[in-house]
């Protein structure tokens, strides 16, 4: 019985790390629901103005993709970056329209390679993806490089004691303390502040970091 529990957790961890087939459909689901108030949090701490470019970085169910859309505009331009195929076809059929009117562009990619020029956004967020990623100081120095100077990159985070106590965490997630992150951060040449969430179900933290 151990063994099969062992198994399934795994297998969700591993779906949370990258959504796909018929399982990731609902995962997608659970993504967005469940992360929906930092994901709005992450948004309103990057604060990109309209006409602005942004990125949501490994935007899973693509939640954060649909309020950056909002808050750039018309005129504006959202770039999602997700390692998933599934998430990415996910994305595509939803945003039809806004693809065709180049308001949002869909590539793969990850956080320690991310496919955009350097400088080239004024606002990038990614929420929950930074457990899943060995290289820490390689993904924010890649977060670093394609925020323009004096823009904003966020990392939002769940509490690593609250998430400790979860059953799936032990499979595969990076669970670091949250003034390892920021020291990551800093060393890319940022400035950063910590700021907290309350909402349920996992309290968050959201590090806006600031390139100089």
């Amino acid at each position: 019985m151990n063994s099969v529990r062992a198994r399934l957790l795994s297998a969700l961890a591993g779906q949370l790390g990258n959504p796909h087939g018929a399982l990731g459909k609902g995962v997608a689901f659970v993504l967005n629901r469940g992360n929906k108030a930092a994901i709005a949090g992450a948004v309103r701490a990057a604060d990109v103005a309209p006409g602005g470019a942004a990125a949501d970085v490994g935007f899973g169910g693509g939640a954060g993709l649909s309020l950056l859309l909002e808050r750039v505009g018309a005129s504006g331009v959202v770039h999602g970056v997700e390692i998933s195929a599934d998430m990415l076809a996910r994305a595509r059929s939803k945003h039809g329209s806004d693809l065709a009117a180049g308001r949002l562009r869909l590539v793969e990619g990850s956080l320690t390679a991310l496919p955009l020029p350097d400088d080239s956004l004024d606002a990038a967020i990614t929420v929950n993806t930074v457990y899943f990623v060995p290289e820490l100081a390689a993904a924010c120095a890649e977060l670093a490089r394609v925020v323009r100077p004096g823009g904003r990159l966020v990392i939002g985070i769940g509490d690593p004691d609250a998430m400790a106590k979860l059953p799936f965490t032990s499979y595969g997630f990076t669970l670091r303390p949250v003034p390892e992150v920021i020291a990551a951060l800093e060393q890319a040449g940022c400035a950063v502040e910590h700021r907290r969430l309350g909402s349920a179900p996992i309290p968050h933290h959201l590090l806006v970091a600031t390139p100089r």
